[in-house]
């Protein structure tokens, strides 16, 4: 959340950011928010006021019924401001519940280098490769026809045991909840080692399996809360949420703590599945693994002091290019723009891979900084040195990779005719194979 400190003493910039957002009702809860800021510190005067009074009138009782003196006036009078004292406390505290509902829906304020612009507007800070463009089946069809099987081992009734599979998958948990099966299983599986194996020994990223499931405090923390609620799984009775990424229950490790200037920056890097609703998705494409409510990820999470944290983004999102240098697939890096930044985040960059069998560029990663918008709202803190104010850190986050867009774009671009799908040589140690072929 925004420091209502700052708010308070520049709302004009604060404004200005929002509007930037065009977010209009942004605007709205800033505005609200520093009047009700006006509100709480009046009300916070007047119980002082009173209390003053109170502690007054209770000196003078005490000293009339040492004196023998009848202090029953007194008493009455110190009843009503104890009453009042009762209303202005809850008036406070409805006030400050009030305050703090609206940061929580308040989004971040944007680094001055987020260009104006909307969806698919952003600048293209850097290509790699060159994306192949001839004529090549969708990922779908491809997946349905082509496989792997290990030389004497279990498959589908037939035989015939397709790399993914919609149908069976789309049979089991509905739409959206893709089936890998055989060589698709695997493939999944090397690139999730392959991943790991490659942040934690080449990148220093200390690696966590974190639970699957976190806390409504938890999702609150990152920002995904409340404003994307309905986009998440969540259980009842229990009011717990599937995790949407690792960077809810990553960032969530020093949720409260104060963390010591020595141990900063921190590097976590997680695979877990990912589970959303996809509430705001109607109208999209949904076709094969374009857009799924089930996918794997590898997520990387960094934690510094703040004077770092452009230098942190740059360092994160060079880790997640470097796995698609690796796996051969030529990319793009994007600056998304002001009306395609996400709420809870200062700046992001997009790396988008192309699929051409769909004919389009895929977002595989989006790495972000979150500036101290989320340490804010989830209280992390670090002493900056001995005896110092603990000042709040920045967090910065990363998809490296997510696996859905990424099987899509290796399924399209390793298509051969004749020859299968050829999978790029750094897996072949994981896989033990090196190629999907045509399921017969």
């Amino acid at each position: 959340m925004l420091d209502l400190k700052a708010m308070r003493e520049a709302p004009a910039l604060v404004l200005d950011a929002m509007a930037r957002r065009g977010d209009e009702r942004a605007v709205r809860l800033v505005e609200e928010t520093v009047r009700a800021d006006e509100a709480r510190r009046r009300l916070i005067h007047e119980v002082e006021v009173f209390r003053a009074e109170r502690n007054a009138a209770s000196k003078a009782i005490a000293a009339a019924k040492k004196a023998g003196e009848d202090a029953s006036r007194q008493i009455e009078a110190m009843r009503r401001v104890a009453a009042r004292i009762k209303a202005l406390d809850a008036d406070l505290a409805r006030t400050e519940a009030g305050i703090r509902e609206n940061l929580l829906r308040i989004p971040n304020i944007p680094d001055p280098r987020v260009p104006p612009g909307e969806e698919g507007e952003g600048p293209t800070i850097a290509e790699w490769g060159r994306p192949r463009k001839d004529d090549i089946p969708p990922h779908w069809e491809l997946g349905a026809t082509h496989g792997y099987t290990d030389p004497g081992g279990a498959g589908f009734p037939g035989g015939r045991t397709p790399a993914l599979d919609i149908e069976r998958g789309t049979r089991i948990a509905g739409s959206g909840f893709p089936l890998l099966v055989g060589g698709g299983a695997r493939l999944s599986r090397a690139l999730i080692q392959f991943m790991l194996d490659l942040h934690v020994r080449e990148h220093g990223y200390l690696e966590v399996l974190p639970p699957l499931m976190v806390s409504r405090d938890s999702m609150t923390g990152t920002g995904h809360l409340p404003k994307f609620e309905d986009d998440a799984y969540r259980t009842d009775p229990d009011d717990l949420f599937l995790v949407p990424t690792a960077e809810v229950p990553l960032t969530n490790l020093h949720r409260g703590e104060i963390l010591a200037d020595a141990d900063l920056p921190l590097a976590y890097v997680a695979h877990t599945p990912c589970f959303r609703r996809e509430a705001g998705a109607a109208g999209r494409d949904t076709r094969g693994l374009l857009r799924v409510h089930q996918f794997d990820k590898v997520e990387l999470v960094r934690i510094c002091r703040p004077e770092e944290s452009e230098a942190q983004l740059e360092l994160l999102t060079r880790h997640a290019e470097r796995v698609l240098e690796l796996l051969e697939i030529p990319y793009r890096r994007v600056l998304l723009p002001l009306g395609d930044l996400g709420f809870a985040n200062a700046i992001t960059y997009d790396l988008e891979i192309w699929a051409p069998g769909v004919e389009t560029w895929l977002e595989v990663s989006s790495c972000s900084s979150y500036t101290d918008y989320q340490a804010r709202r989830a209280d992390i803190r670090y002493r900056p040195r001995p005896g110092a104010r603990p000042a709040h850190v920045h967090t910065l986050n990363g998809s490296a990779l997510a696996l859905a867009r990424l099987l899509v774009v290796l399924l399209e671009t390793g298509f051969r005719r004749g020859e299968g799908v050829l999978l790029p040589e750094i897996l072949h140690p994981y896989l033990g194979f090196e190629r999907l072929e045509l399921c017969r």
